[in-house]
């Protein structure tokens, strides 16, 4: 087995990210695979040098509203499968979903609803969450390896953000939030991040309007989980702080493949 890296990033627009030339690392780099968030495009308004990028595989689903949402997926190895979506109407038009699957692992790249909007936004968001791990748990039942990577939008514990007590009623770190990752971990997958730094202050999101990442006052709320099989197979996690270009910072881990 051999090395490689799996790179997520939800890079707020992936024509500004493009614009502001914040993926030339990714162009230098050449990860294995990069899983990307809110891209807010269609794609056929993917930027002409991501469009014709050679050597991947270019996966991506759009929300119905123009300029909204959507995740896409670039991978070196071709999938045996892709599917769009968790199957449920309500979330699917929104263009969170992509789940490829390879021949020894499933990959779920994901953009988890933000609950901050209204009650009903952030029951949408607890709608979604519990959909998404009913189909996750089924396909680990059935013997599937799994890594799941996203904006979970919901930090999990107070390290994992650096005002807990000021968010204690803020949606990202609601009680309801926070044990919905417990459950998660509780089902068998494991937060690779912790599995080799338990440190405070590894942030992956800071509020771009009080230039919060300055002063590296955020909040991690971008994961990769991996099903309790793969574990002897994760070699390292990162974050990646120093790559700018969206109010989120690329993560990663190294996988034997």
């Amino acid at each position: 087995m051999k090395k490689v890296r799996l790179v997520s990033w939800n890079v707020n627009g992936i024509r500004a990210v493009h614009r502001k030339n914040a993926l030339d690392w990714f162009f230098r780099e050449k990860p294995f695979m990069l899983c990307l968030q809110e891209t807010k495009a269609m794609p056929e308004q993917f930027p002409k040098e991501v469009q014709e990028l050679g050597g991947y595989h270019i996966y991506s689903t759009s929300a119905e509203r123009k300029g909204y949402s959507g995740v896409a997926l670039f991978s070196r190895q071709k999938p045996v499968n892709v599917k769009h979506g968790l199957g449920v109407k309500k979330f699917d038009t929104e263009g969170r979903t992509l789940i490829a699957e390879f021949d020894d692992f499933v990959l779920y790249n994901i953009y988890f609803p933000n609950g901050k909007a209204s009650k009903e936004r952030l029951q949408y968001k607890m709608d979604f969450y519990d959909a998404f791990l009913k189909y996750a748990d089924k396909q680990k039942k059935s013997g599937k390896n799994i890594i799941i990577c996203g904006d979970v939008n919901t930090a999990h514990k107070e390290i994992d953000l650096a005002r807990p007590k000021e968010n204690e009623k803020t949606s990202g770190f609601l009680p309801e939030e926070r044990a919905w990752i417990d459950k998660l971990i509780d089902h068998g997958y494991i937060d690779t991040l912790r599995m080799f730094n338990d440190k405070p202050e590894q942030y992956t999101w800071w509020d771009m309007k009080t230039r919060a990442r300055e002063r590296n006052v955020g909040w991690r709320i971008d994961y990769f989980f991996i099903g309790e099989s793969l574990k002897k197979r994760i070699n390292a996690a990162h974050i990646f702080p120093e790559i700018m270009g969206s109010d989120h910072c690329p993560i990663a881990i190294d996988i034997q493949n």
